[in-house]
């Protein structure tokens, strides 16, 4: 099942050096990881719902444990302080749905779940 690093992430008017230099890098730590960008800062976007003032970065991994791996890689962790020096964020890793999920079928089990029944 794949997995997803998401980052909600709040930079700044100018970008300190030190990031720029974690961009051009981090390719390289996702790599032996099956790690890709599907979305790198978002700057077209149309907020629907609330506020999203910050960039978003969502990196698609092809497991949970290659995304931790990733995280977790002495390159990678090398490479972290130069982004988290100037920026402000949030970064979560969350597993991925399979395919042919079904979101009625979830919202049933809920409902089984919350009515005191077995899911």
């Amino acid at each position: 099942m794949p997995a997803y690093a998401v980052a909600s992430l709040r930079p700044t008017e100018t970008l300190h050096d030190e990031v720029l230099t974690y961009m051009e890098r981090v390719q390289s730590t996702l790599d032996p990881f099956g790690g890709r960008f599907l979305v790198h800062g978002a700057p077209a976007r149309e907020v629907r719902e609330g506020t999203w003032p910050d960039a978003l970065v969502i990196v698609a991994f092809p497991s949970m444990d290659h995304a931790r791996d990733w995280y977790d890689s002495d390159a990678y962790q090398r490479l972290l302080p130069l982004r988290t020096r100037h920026l402000d964020g949030d970064v979560l890793l969350i597993d991925g749905v399979a395919p042919g999920y079904d979101p009625a079928a979830t919202a049933s089990a809920i409902r089984t779940a919350q009515a005191g029944g077995e899911v």
